[in-house]
């Protein structure tokens, strides 16, 4: 059942590590790779240039437009992600124009709680709880960094193979059973994130395009992600319609009495 609940929640899209409307923002245009660039930075070098261009932020309000693929059940949906730099993620998935909320979830370091308002059910578990159906080197990091289009932190270290290939950096290791491989763009953001667990069968692919300016950093206009576990394939393609960084935000989160605690 509660894989069910998760599915329909598509909060398994944010675990496994988030059309048609443009951003209003200009979109910054990556410049052309020139395979003359020089290779002789040193692994430090490379990581403090990489690390530099993260996407900083207090706070972050998202907007989008998605079409999901559940093992070939596709569906328009819109999504509202709230976000509080390294305390809180917040999600709400609707459909019908966004006239209809199917779901609410909220994440933190903690903990996961989930209203499906289609069942009328909720669920409340401690983060661990994704370790059942994830690597347990996820945390709340990663799940944040593939919302806003960042490298994942702990990847950038001198452990990993930085190197450049075809004139963009890469970063790529294994940290314990999760294989890792990020790519990045000549503005040195992330293009590409690729998590590998072969052992258990998990995967996950995130791709990232049309980056802009929000406030001081890029963010990407719109993002791909594709996740396999064992059999099942989701696939959530993302287009933000507003983006705002730094500003209020709330988490409202109230489980209506009549609904039913799932196990």
């Amino acid at each position: 059942m509660k894989k069910n609940i998760l599915n329909s929640l598509l909060i398994l899209n944010v675990m496994f590590f988030a059309l048609a409307c443009k951003p209003k923002r200009e979109v910054v245009v990556a410049p052309a790779v020139k395979q003359e660039n020089k290779t002789d930075h040193s692994k430090t070098e490379a990581l403090t240039l990489l690390s530099g261009k993260q996407f900083k932020f207090n706070t972050l309000a998202l907007k989008a437009k998605a079409n999901l693929d559940i093992d070939g059940n596709a569906n328009d949906v819109g999504m509202n992600i709230r976000i509080k730099n390294n305390e809180t993620i917040w999600v709400i998935v609707t459909a019908v124009g966004g006239m209809v909320e199917v779901a609410r979830a909220l994440i933190t370091p903690d903990s996961i709680k989930i209203i499906d308002k289609m069942k009328n059910q909720y669920i409340k578990k401690p983060f661990s709880y994704i370790y059942s159906f994830t690597n347990k080197q996820i945390n709340f990091n990663t799940v944040q960094s593939v919302l806003t289009g960042n490298a994942i932190s702990e990847f950038l270290n001198e452990k990993s193979d930085v190197k450049m290939e075809n004139g963009v950096w890469t970063v790529a290791g294994s940290n314990q059973d999760l294989d890792y491989r990020i790519l990045f763009n000549t503005l040195f953001k992330v293009a590409e994130t690729n998590l590998n667990d072969a052992k258990s069968g998990q995967a996950l692919k995130v791709t990232y395009d049309a980056y802009q300016k929000i406030n001081t950093s890029l963010f990407p206009g719109s993002m791909v992600i594709n996740t396999m576990s064992e059999d099942k394939k989701i696939n959530l393609n993302l287009t933000f319609t507003k983006i705002e960084g730094n500003v209020a935000v709330d988490f409202p989160f109230t489980v209506p009495k009549r609904f039913v605690l799932v196990d």
